[in-house]
């Protein structure tokens, strides 16, 4: 399983923008794909308007697909979160489009504001949850697309916010 320390061996690629590629058609590598989220995130004119907050369960939208990837649009009312969970076989990219969103992991707690971008591999464990007392909204992209999202029983790190 995929857990935190692999952005520890492999370094974290958010973290060195200069070997971030620009967006291609269709997307083929983590930085294509980090490009693709970004891409899509400057241009609320492709997204903005889609926007509906649901007080009953998370919104959720699919944005866009291409050749064996998905992108989702997701908005979060405050206290809505999505459970433990991991994305199967798919990697993926999640950015912060509006709003703020806390992630939890079994090792750590972070707070994602707008603009913010998680990538993560198959396997990987996590919970996001709306803290705040604003809406939020997320854009993810799944490698490939996203066909199952198994849910987790085991506990993650406290509420405790890191830089």
């Amino acid at each position: 399983m995929n857990s935190d320390s692999d952005l520890q061996i492999a370094g974290d690629i958010l973290e060195v923008p200069h070997l971030l590629q620009p967006p291609r058609e269709h997307p083929a590598t983590v930085s294509e794909f980090v490009g693709l989220a970004r891409s899509i995130a400057a241009d609320h004119s492709q997204w903005e308007h889609l926007v509906q907050y649901d007080a009953t369960s998370r919104w959720y939208h699919r944005l866009r697909t291409g050749p064996g990837y998905e992108v989702w649009l997701l908005s979060w009312v405050p206290g809505q979160g999505s459970g433990l969970h991991d994305h199967g076989r798919s990697s993926g990219v999640l950015t912060v489009l509006e709003g703020a969103l806390t992630e939890r992991t079994e090792r750590d707690t972070r707070a994602l504001g707008a603009g913010s971008q998680r990538v993560f591999a198959p396997g990987y464990l996590h919970e996001v949850v709306n803290d705040s007392l604003e809406p939020a909204v997320s854009l993810h992209v799944y490698y490939p697309g996203l066909t199952e999202m198994p849910m987790h029983s085991a506990q993650c790190a406290p509420a405790v916010v890191t830089a």
